[in-house]
């Protein structure tokens, strides 16, 4: 496949799974509202036919097909302009039968994205489709038929418009059919060339066209933009033809069918003209309705929204984003040379202070690029709750705050599946059962679940929480207990601590296995994906109150902001966040376990110590516990005080991954995350809090 089919490709995905995502949000708002409200019916009609005709270029039928049968259907709708007269099972049924079409249509653009193949079996859509159609028309027959009717290819439908003369060469053609794209459809040159020849496939070569160039002159786009682009016939009974062409066309806005006025003032001298002058035009939005004459300004506006946003391959900003990596590690390199030291270069430092400035901006703009909000990922959740609710017979509504809040896409990508189990817990445990016991508890009949995003520092913490029935402590002690988890005597267990066994490998609260939860898979698939981000979870409930589970992530994996610290000869880089605090002892506060590890108490709790230089058996005169630093550091649910010889400085740094051989050393398990390179060009080691303790006790 060419690099230009390729793109066209990615060009569809992205715009096609955009329109599918913006139709289930409409949908799930409408069924909160009970109703489609005008605007909404225009935007799913504006929606089913850009994908229709989108796919018809690429050659995907079966979507093609299903979005063209989905068009008609809102076409009815859009002559009432609402939904009100729908009886409540037949709202119902639509909202059910717009979902299952928009995830038949997902699936399928999944399958592209793939390079499978996709379903050809769309009768039964077509077929449900059909039949909701069918009842509509049972109810309101003439409301129904006159929707059809309009709809209809229309036979020798023309309205005189003498104004269009104007804007074209004259013509002895009785019929002129003025032709408009959809506003923002980009390339209308080549798109009038693809009418073009849909015409003469239906009728041979027995027509005009203006432009005459549309094939080679892209500047044909600004007219073609302003005044349509124009079909010239001879012959009426080719009328039906071409407009079903144009018809079949993607991207029409609306076409109009014009009695050139010439010729009809010849006519009407001569005999009564027989044709009925009626208008017909099918517009495809209200907004898209035929521009008045001169209406430049909307045409520019368009183009102006055209150029504000573009689309860049991820891979694309990855390379930006390295490179701007090197350029911050070279300039550290070049302003912290040795060979500067002792020299007095004003000029040099105000230069390189100039210099500092614009790559920490340069960075910046690098770094939110690739930043998205998070409301992608948290508006998917509302169709989980609508699903679940119904299955589950749960009335529960999901408030969403921050949802603007941005992060790295890569993490935004990351968080998509731990969000769905914690939500899908939330509703299966987290809930009461039913409306009753909720109305005991002296709470709301409707339940809720608030998820909420906000940044703190180089992190944003997001909490998903419920009003349910909360966690009980003691049975999830207990269930613990059978499944052979706990690590030490009950009574030694903190709420804090109990509660983090919802996350451990195969624990599950449920007794029996259900369509939603039970097969203890959910919660530590969060705490796996979470902490491969660099991220914590954490968990707080009390019963009969709720749950609140709380993630915190970096905003970014590219850029840490990290501690040098120093052991032996060598600098290590732990990341902040991993930090929560230094401290010095004496000897006397070391103590040991029954296998003779040391431990230290910090606040009520005993904490094991990792000597750095042990561990990767570093030459260092700092062995002594009270000439070194202690760093108390934590990770997900794991603590620990590492031992060190110094601080060096606090330093944002460029995270490097590691070379691949080394990946047959499993490296990964010995405390490394990877790497980064310093102002001095030295290479320091990034260490990875969570298996740092693991790596040191398997190397005693």
């Amino acid at each position: 496949m060419n690099n230009g089919m390729d793109s066209m490709i990615d060009m569809y995905l992205f715009e096609t799974n955009s329109l599918l995502e913006q139709l289930e949000n409409i949908m799930l708002e409408a069924e909160k509202a009970k109703a489609f409200s005008s605007p909404d019916i225009d935007e799913i009609f504006r929606i089913m036919h850009t994908i229709k005709g989108s796919s018809a270029m690429m050659e995907f039928d079966s979507i093609s097909k299903v979005a063209h049968r989905f068009e008609d259907l809102f076409f009815i709708f859009r002559q009432n302009n609402t939904t009100d007269s729908l009886s409540e099972g037949m709202r119902k049924e639509l909202f059910n039968l717009i979902l299952r079409t928009n995830d038949f249509m997902r699936t399928e653009v999944a399958k592209i994205e793939q390079n499978e193949p996709i379903s050809d079996n769309i009768d039964h859509f077509i077929n449900d489709i059909n039949t909701f159609i069918e009842k509509l028309n049972a109810d309101e027959p003439s409301t129904l038929e006159a929707a059809e009717m309009t709809n209809a290819p229309a036979e020798n439908n023309v309205t005189q418009n003498s104004a269009v003369l104007q804007s074209i060469p004259a013509t002895t053609s009785p019929y002129i059919i003025k032709i408009l794209f959809d506003d923002g459809s980009g390339m209308e040159h080549l798109r009038a060339f693809i009418v073009k020849n849909a015409i003469s496939d239906a009728i041979g070569n027995n027509f005009k066209f203006y432009p005459e160039d549309v094939e080679h002159n892209s500047e044909t786009c600004n007219y073609i933009i302003d005044h349509g682009f124009f079909i010239f016939l001879d012959d009426e009974s080719v009328m039906d033809a071409t407009i079903a062409a144009i018809k079949s066309a993607p991207n029409i806005a609306s076409f109009e069918v014009i009695a050139n006025p010439t010729i009809e003032a010849a006519k009407a001298e001569e005999a009564k003209p027989e044709l009925q002058l009626k208008e017909y035009t099918q517009s495809v939005t209200p907004s898209q309705s035929k521009p008045a004459k001169g209406s430049n300004p909307p045409a520019a506006q368009t183009q102006q929204t055209k150029q504000s946003i573009i689309s860049v391959n991820l891979s694309k900003l990855d390379s930006l984003m390295a490179i701007v990596g090197e350029i911050v590690i070279t300039e550290s390199m070049v302003t912290s040379s040795p060979d500067l030291k002792g020299l007095k270069l004003d000029n040099f430092l105000k230069s390189t202070r100039q210099l500092r400035k614009l790559t920490d901006e340069l960075q910046d703009i690098a770094m939110s690029m690739r930043m998205v909000p998070i409301s992608g990922v948290f508006n998917k959740m509302n169709r989980i709750v609508r699903d679940m609710g119904q299955s589950l017979n749960k009335d529960v509504r999901l408030t969403i705050i921050g949802e603007n809040t941005e992060l790295d896409k890569t993490i935004v990508d990351s968080i998509n599946d731990p969000l769905i189990h914690i939500v899908r817990n939330a509703m299966d445990h987290g809930i009461e059962e039913t409306v009753e016991e909720r109305l005991a508890a002296g709470k709301e009949p409707q339940g809720e679940i608030v998820l909420e995003a906000k940044h703190t520092g180089s992190d944003i913490m997001i909490t998903i929480s419920d009003d349910g029935v909360g966690v009980n402590t003691e049975k999830v002690l207990e269930k613990a207990k059978r499944n052979g988890i706990l690590t030490k005597s009950e009574s030694e267990y903190s709420k804090r601590e109990i509660l983090m066994l919802l996350l451990a490998p195969g624990f599950s609260t449920n007794e029996i296995v259900t369509e939603f939860s039970g097969r203890g898979v959910g919660m530590d698939v969060v705490k796996q994906n979470i902490e491969k981000v660099g991220g914590i979870v954490s968990i707080e409930s009390e019963l009969g109150e709720g749950t609140c589970i709380t993630l915190k992530i970096p905003l970014t994996l590219a850029i840490v902001d990290g501690m040098e610290i120093a052991v032996g000869k060598s600098t290590f880089t732990l990341p902040i966040t991993n930090i929560r605090q230094s401290f010095k002892c004496t000897q006397d506060e070391i103590i040991y376990d029954s296998l003779g590890h040391e431990m230290i108490e910090r606040m009520g709790n005993y904490y094991s110590i990792v000597r750095l230089h042990k561990l990767y058996n570093l030459e260092t005169e700092v062995t002594d516990i009270e000439e070194g630093i202690l760093v108390w550091v934590e990770a997900s649910d794991i603590s620990y005080c590492l031992f060190v010889d110094s601080f060096i400085g606090e330093q944002q740094v460029v995270v490097k991954p590691l070379p691949p051989y080394l990946n047959g050393f499993n490296i990964k398990n010995s405390g490394i995350a990877g790497c980064t390179i310093l102002g001095d060009g030295n290479i320091s080691i990034i260490l990875d809090a969570l298996s740092l303790q693991t790596a040191f006790e398997n190397s005693l």
